[in-house]
């Protein structure tokens, strides 16, 4: 995985705190995290975006921010998973994974 992937990831990953964090901050220090967690989260997307095909790095972080937050709301809040739910993630996941498969890891246009 390069450099930019890795980015999308990272960024996959802080856009799950924030979105959690909108739900649940409650003090100043919570909400602190979640404008912290919203800026790196694009801030990184952004800067992965410069190399890397936009509408695939946007479906890649959508992707795991959606998977992310599925599984976080169940494990940490008491949310229900069900079948269909476990399901309809693994076919994003599935169609994500497909895009980033198909997707050159840089690509090759001159920067203006």
């Amino acid at each position: 995985m390069n450099k930019n992937w890795l980015k999308v990831v990272i960024a996959g990953v802080f856009e799950v705190g924030w979105v959690v964090g909108l739900k649940h901050s409650t003090t100043p220090l919570t909400w602190g995290l979640t404008l912290v967690a919203i800026f790196f989260s694009f801030y990184l997307m952004i800067s992965a975006s410069e190399e890397l095909p936009v509408g695939t790095v946007y479906a890649v972080f959508v992707g795991i921010g959606t998977t992310g937050t599925v599984l976080l709301d169940a494990l940490l809040f008491g949310h229900s998973l069900s079948v269909a739910k476990v399901s309809l993630i693994v076919i994003l996941l599935v169609g994500v994974i497909g895009l980033k498969m198909v997707t050159p890891a840089e690509t090759s246009e001159v920067k203006n």
